[in-house]
């Protein structure tokens, strides 16, 4: 019998020989994705110790397992690299439609490597049902996104969408993001693999841009369309009814809650709540709707959360997608930056010019934190991004370099990261297995990695939460389900099942998770990595927010340490059968 999948394939790029070869999909990994894809494939052919902006570098970018399919909001896409800014593996996982579009050519990876000699040539890479083609692109050097993808998509039909780089990726910066195109209709790159400085990696390899159309391709087809079918109006009609109001209006409406518990980092982190966190409130956003218009939309076809606000300015102009939670705390809040309107054009920068909002936003509040420049001065963080950093200055080039880079520049001793990656919003004092995640992730200091919102949880029922978690998230970036959706191990193995036509357990789901989070670990390990990495800033450690200054992360190394090792209570939690 013949499956949809016995045909994929896989797309080599060799940039120092600026060629392309295709093969075939190893059936073997049939079920695996994303992030679990990237990592297995990382693992097997990238030196991890190399240096993540030369040629040995492996780039690769790798849909979830049921992206193009009709599973809701199942389209994402990531990218995997040795990370410039962490010196280990990074996923970086985004939303937009090259995703499905990669998937409905039936492409489930694309593997980029080496460098070319000439480094001041740009290419771009056309993927369509004619073939993969790698073309000149020195034309689009040193161009903004939109600039960019309003160029490239111009004589292109709506079904196409583009991967691209800022200038900051360009210049690799250790902060920069690889933007991905929403929904068909704008087409705008505002969806961003953010962390880790994956963009980065895509300049050095000299690749500004990657289009890709499937044209009228049709949905990937489930081996069991009528059981894949029933399933999916199931699970939509449950998440409508019970879990979307969580995500009505995005993840801006946090603020009043993550202020509450003190995680709504203000000025570098010196306290934990922001006085004037009203005006970063996602309420206000939502408020400007009606006069100014913008709304709540998908950013990818298919998606049933519609979690994306879409912000106009006074005048009724678009002006960014999506202002969010983690974007309004670190370039807002953690910089004393108290006008959501402010955010919404740093935002918009930090979008075309290709760079991390949080990383850039710690940066920037690390620099204000050293006398660099006065708390809130949002004009000044304005021309930070579109003077310096566009234009390379040292002092951009530190800023585009991440909160670290700054932080030692300066030689500043408040500098809170985590394996060098700057912390998200989600403080570790208050947040004690969140704190643990992101001391034992492969990818350090990401929330996405295993984000645990409960202030109470402490001890070795932290350690565990953070394990059980980071199962979890790993399984949802490898299977392209966006996290706002949230399917659990056992509705995922309800979409495998009639998906592949056999039987795919809960087991089988929670493994594919933990041998993803093994294989991260195991590529660390080889890239030098040692138990001390698996810390945190002692910033963090030894200065404390919250009521007397009293919550700081104090969880022993020992419990930390078990949130890598297989414990008996996760056991239970990987093997329980659903009404367990």
């Amino acid at each position: 019998m013949e499956h949809a999948w016995d045909q994929d394939k896989i797309i080599r790029v060799d940039m120092t020989r600026l060629s392309i070869t295709i093969e075939d999909f190893p059936s073997a990994w049939k079920l695996l994705g994303g992030r679990a894809l990237s990592a297995k494939i990382l693992l097997a052919e990238c030196d991890p110790t190399c240096d993540p902006l030369g040629p040995d570098n492996v780039l690769v970018m790798a849909p979830g397992t049921l992206s193009g399919t009709a599973a809701p909001t199942s389209g994402r896409l990531s990218f995997g690299c040795k990370s410039p800014l962490t010196k280990g593996i990074k996923e970086a996982n985004v939303g937009g439609n090259p995703g499905q579009d990669l998937m409905k050519l039936g492409y489930r990876a694309v593997i980029v490597t080496g460098q070319p000699a000439d480094r001041e040539r740009r290419y771009g890479l056309k993927v369509n049902e004619s073939g993969v083609e790698l073309v000149p692109a020195d034309d689009y050097k040193g161009m903004w996104n939109y600039a960019l993808c309003e160029k490239l998509l111009a004589d292109q039909p709506k079904s196409a969408s583009v991967i691209s780089i800022g200038p900051a990726g360009e210049m690799m910066l250790k902060g920069a993001s690889i933007a991905c195109t929403d929904d068909n209709k704008a087409r705008r790159p505002a969806r961003q693999a953010a962390r880790g400085g994956v963009g980065a990696v895509m300049g050095a390899k000299g690749l500004k841009w990657v289009l890709v159309d499937p044209a009228k391709r049709s949905l990937r087809r489930p081996d069991d369309r009528k059981g894949f079918s029933a399933y999916v109006k199931e699970f939509a009609k449950d998440y409508r009814a019970s879990r979307h109001a969580n995500f009505k209006y995005g993840t801006s409406a946090v603020v009043p809650a993550a202020n509450m518990l003190h995680t709504f980092p203000y000025k570098n982190r010196t306290e934990g709540r922001n006085p004037e966190f009203e005006q970063l409130d996602g309420a206000r956003i939502r408020e400007s709707f009606e006069t100014r218009g913008g709304e709540m939309h998908a950013c990818m076809a298919g998606c049933i959360v519609s979690c994306s606000n879409i912000v106009h300015d006074k005048d009724g102009n678009y002006k960014t997608s999506a202002l969010e939670f983690e974007t309004l705390t670190l370039l807002g809040s953690c910089c004393a930056i108290n006008n959501w309107e402010d955010v919404a054009e740093l935002d918009r920068l930090c979008d075309e010019l290709g760079l991390d909002t949080i990383e850039t936003g710690a940066a920037i509040a690390v620099y204000m934190d050293s006398n660099g420049m006065p708390w809130g001065d949002a004009e000044g963080a304005k021309k930070l991004l579109a003077e310096d950093v566009n234009n390379g200055t040292e002092l951009g080039r530190n800023i585009g370099d991440g909160a670290l880079a700054i932080g030692t520049a300066r030689k500043h001793h408040r500098i809170p990261v985590a394996k060098g990656q700057a912390l998200p919003a989600w403080d570790p004092r208050p947040l004690k297995a969140t704190g643990i995640t992101y001391c034992t992730s492969a990818q350090g200091g990401d929330h996405t990695a295993g984000l645990v919102i409960d202030p109470k949880i402490s001890g070795e029922k932290a350690a565990i939460a953070s394990q059980e978690v980071q199962i979890v998230n790993a399984v949802c970036d490898s299977t392209g389900f966006c996290m706002f959706l949230g399917p659990t191990i056992e509705e995922t193995a309800k979409f495998f099942t009639p998906f592949f036509g056999e039987t795919v357990t809960r087991e089988q789901i929670a493994d594919i998770g933990w041998e993803c989070l093994a294989d991260e670990w195991e590529f660390n390990d080889r890239a030098g990595m040692t138990l001390a990495d698996d810390s945190m800033a002692e910033c963090m450690s030894t200065e404390g927010i919250g009521p007397e200054h009293s919550m700081k992360f104090d969880v022993p190394e020992e419990i930390v340490r078990m949130a890598k090792v297989r414990q008996p209570a996760t056991e239970k939690f990987w093997r329980r059968s659903p009404a367990g």
